[in-house]
């Protein structure tokens, strides 16, 4: 994640600054010479494929920021994130799929690099190549995993990532309910921020907010890396040569690449990503069978669903888009919860006939789960339209209200599950909603114009 953000900076830059700037900047960058020698490796596809990499590397930051981020603790010297990010051949579209750091994999027989002890191959979960064997088996690793082949690999730590965010004046993340982590520190009402480097990593590196844990991080992670991108094009950046500079350089601190991603690469991106904007990037993780597969000697991993993981891949090698364009559309609200999963009684309140079936009709048009059998309330001169819920889905009662403008929510003890909505005289129409995450295309992916604020 901290890698792919950097990497946003550098290769949407690159192509409007110059070729002398870019050879002065790249020559910083620590090498690793990790694909010499490399065997039995995937056949090369169409466009170019990166393995961006964060690693828990924390040496440079202050004692004051470890305890104000909360990034205590010693480093597991393995990675905390990993993305695979694919450049289309026509230089127009970037897909970045992520794979969780917890998931089953089958490390190829290597050398330990500390020991120098010979190991056959083995599982382990995802994270653990890098120990065992660092960028070259993270690499060899994924390529089996995927069936992808890696043309170029890069590699930051958590310093990078807050001083580049921090040069760049911060990203722009909005949230529709709070979002509290004792683990990291994170604590956002709800609403729109303006998150600073420290900040922005505690966003990210959260994974006790909800239920969804890592899959939950994920989805924010390529949200605030979609912002990220919003953030670059969109402020300035890429057309100051002094503060690219600066922001370029400030990354390029604790940046790790092997030998072939060069000056004239980053200007080939440079120049292919000129044109970019957040609605060009794509995101997804992978689709997955299992998230709590038990494996002895290692715990709880996450397993692949077979078949629709090697389609994405597939998809990746031929070069195809993840997305599916969907027909234009009036603007949404954003809500917590996707209409899909609010089942909705509607109530006619007032004397007018056939009120409960155009509401019924309305919601269901746009999305919820009606049960398209409205019924007559037992009160017939309601003047507002009222949401009765129980408690316990509040988040739901508080979707629903938003597509009703005026509507009053009505909590109900013991209601269960089902909204109900008794329309009154006031009622109008019934808006667009989308929940924050949007629908999912065939592999769950969305374009970064989804995810970032309005």
């Amino acid at each position: 994640m901290r890698m792919a953000t950097g990497l946003s900076v550098l290769v949407l830059g690159a192509g409007g600054i110059g070729h002398a700037v870019v050879t002065n900047l790249e020559n910083g960058i620590d090498r690793i010479d990790l694909f010499k020698d490399m065997k039995n490796r995937p056949s090369g596809g169409h466009g170019m494929n990166l393995l961006l990499v964060g690693t828990d590397g924390r040496d440079k930051i202050t004692k004051e920021e470890k305890a104000k981020y909360r990034l205590g603790g010693a480093p597991c010297h393995c990675t905390d994130t990993v993305m695979l990010v694919h450049l289309s051949a026509d230089k127009k579209r970037a897909s970045i799929v992520s794979l969780p750091r917890d998931s089953y994999a089958e490390i190829p027989e290597h050398r330990d690099q500390t020991t120098g002890e010979e190991h056959a191959a083995h599982p382990v979960k995802l994270n653990a190549a890098y120990a065992e064997g660092g960028p070259g088996l993270t690499v060899r690793t994924v390529e089996h995993m995927t069936g992808v082949k890696v043309d170029h690999y890069l590699e930051v730590d958590f310093t990078s990532f807050m001083t580049t965010v921090d040069t760049l004046g911060g990203v722009r993340i909005c949230t529709t309910r709070p979002m509290k982590d004792s683990y990291t520190g994170l604590d956002l009402a709800a609403g729109t921020h303006e998150l600073d480097g420290g900040q922005a990593l505690q966003y990210v590196r959260s994974r006790h907010i909800d239920g969804a844990a890592d899959l939950g991080r994920m989805q924010r992670q390529q949200k605030f890396m979609a912002s990220l991108i919003k953030q670059a094009t969109s402020s300035g950046v890429l057309l100051n040569p002094v503060k690219f500079r600066e922001v370029a350089s400030t990354m390029l601190k604790s940046v790790r690449a092997d030998k072939g991603f060069g000056t004239q690469q980053m200007l080939d991106l440079g120049e292919a990503m000129r044109g970019f904007s957040a609605a060009s990037s794509e995101f997804t993780s992978v689709p997955m069978s299992n998230v709590a597969f038990p494996v002895k000697g290692i715990g709880s991993t996450v397993k692949w669903d077979p078949k629709k993981s090697e389609q994405l891949f597939r998809a990746l090698r031929e070069d195809k888009p993840l997305t599916v364009k969907r027909p234009e559309q009036a603007p949404a609200k954003k809500v917590d919860v996707p209409p899909q999963q609010i089942r909705v009684q509607v109530y006619n309140g007032t004397p007018k006939d056939g009120l409960g079936s155009t509401v019924d009709a309305a919601l269901h048009g746009t999305g919820f789960d009606t049960t398209r059998a409205p019924l007559n309330g037992e009160q017939r001169d309601l003047k507002h339209t009222l949401v009765s819920y129980d408690p316990r889905w509040d988040r739901s009662a508080k979707s629903l209200a938003a597509a009703l403008p005026g509507a009053e929510l009505k909590p109900v003890t013991g209601q269960g599950p089902t909204m109900k909505v008794t329309a009154g005289t006031d009622y109008a129409k019934v808006e667009r909603v989308r929940a924050e995450e949007p629908d999912p295309s065939r592999f769950g992916a969305v374009t970064g114009d989804e995810v970032t604020c309005p």
